[in-house]
């Protein structure tokens, strides 16, 4: 692994994503950030990226969408061959919650197909680069719903759960090519996902009797895109506050 290099954060412009970003930045990576819709935090967030004396750019495209994966993430690569994918951060996700009795066909695929075929359309683009190189570090950001299960997420666990899956699959076909695969699995943290639930009431829960920061949870992508983590593969790496059970 070089000592820096072309990271991609999916879903990458607020929240975890950009706490991300902004963690590689300071690590000297050049970031590229993708988002779906929301242009102007993408900006805020590349602003940000500058600021903290890295560079990077924007990169628009769904990540459930496979065509537009090959188009748009395809094409970037293709006409960018000096600066190669070394690091991929799977951030993308989101949440659509209800009790499975009236859960309707769509927030079940559009929950399954932004985590789970997300991951697969962007982590196959990026990977045959990788195999080239002999390098690259695939850091996927599940949850600890896709550990233990929440009520009210069977769509979410479920996706997360087949992230954790494919993680550790992905990880033992291409160790031997100096590749690593690992998950980073947040527990409650203070992001726009979480702004809706009550914190006061939650975090009688938590062992650490707090959310946490999504600072934490990009120091823990940080550990696992590190130079010294590549005999570290297949592992998920729980930030959670001790919330297990």
């Amino acid at each position: 692994m070089a000592a820096t290099s072309t990271v991609l954060v999916t879903g990458g412009s607020r929240g975890i994503g950009r706490a991300i970003c902004l963690k590689m930045a300071g690590l000297g990576h050049y970031i590229l950030i993708n988002y779906k819709g929301n242009q102007a935090a993408a900006e805020e967030t590349l602003s940000a990226v500058r600021a903290a004396g890295s560079d990077g750019e924007l990169l628009a495209f769904d990540v459930s969408n496979g065509a537009e994966v090959k188009q748009v993430l395809g094409g970037w690569i293709e006409a960018n061959p000096d600066k190669p994918i070394g690091i991929l951060v799977n951030n993308a996700g989101i949440k659509e919650d209800t009790l499975m009795m009236w859960m309707k066909d769509e927030q079940w695929e559009n929950v399954r197909r932004t985590s789970l075929d997300g991951f697969f359309y962007v982590t196959r683009e990026v990977l045959n680069g990788m195999l080239l190189r002999k390098a690259g570090r695939i850091i996927n950001v599940v949850s600890l719903s896709g550990l233990k299960g929440m009520a009210g997420q069977t769509n979410y666990s479920a996706a997360k759960a087949g992230v954790i899956g494919a993680t550790k699959a992905l990880a033992q076909e291409i160790a031997k090519r100096n590749i690593t695969v690992n998950a980073v699995a947040p527990g409650f943290i203070q992001t726009d996902m979480t702004a809706e639930l009550n914190e006061k009431e939650l975090k009688a829960m938590i062992p650490a009797n707090r959310f946490g920061k999504p600072e934490e949870v990009a120091h823990a992508v940080a550990f696992f895109a590190s130079p010294e983590s590549g005999y570290i593969t297949g592992t998920v790496l729980s930030v959670n506050g001790g919330l297990y059970t």
